[in-house]
């Protein structure tokens, strides 16, 4: 019998690709389930951030691909882009929900 050693880990469902008919065009729609447990488990991180000393890397949010590519489409690159930007973003978008601490980037 095969265990899972993973305790604290949350995956994402996978992204859906529908493809729309719009007059003469096709559009493309990506969509992409997230369920409440990634987002408790955020909730929890951003809790705990402040009890634990950090070393050279720390987690400071995990955004949804479907995220990163709408934003990517509206000439924000997620990966080019500084870490205090992206919290910045993620805070006036009201995607506060995807910020895994609560630390001073």
């Amino acid at each position: 019998m095969k265990t899972d050693k993973k305790k604290h880990h949350v995956d994402l469902i996978g992204i859906n690709t529908d493809y729309l008919q719009e007059g003469d065009n096709v559009v493309r729609k990506h969509t992409q389930e997230i369920s409440q447990a990634f987002l408790d488990d955020l909730k929890d991180s951003r809790n705990e951030s402040t009890k634990q000393r950090e070393g050279d890397f720390m987690r400071v949010a995990s955004i949804p691909t479907v995220v990163a590519e709408q934003w990517l489409r509206e000439g924000f690159d997620l990966y080019q882009a500084t870490g205090p930007e992206i919290v910045k973003r993620l805070r006036e978008q009201n995607l506060d929900y995807f910020l895994a601490t609560d630390k001073r980037i």
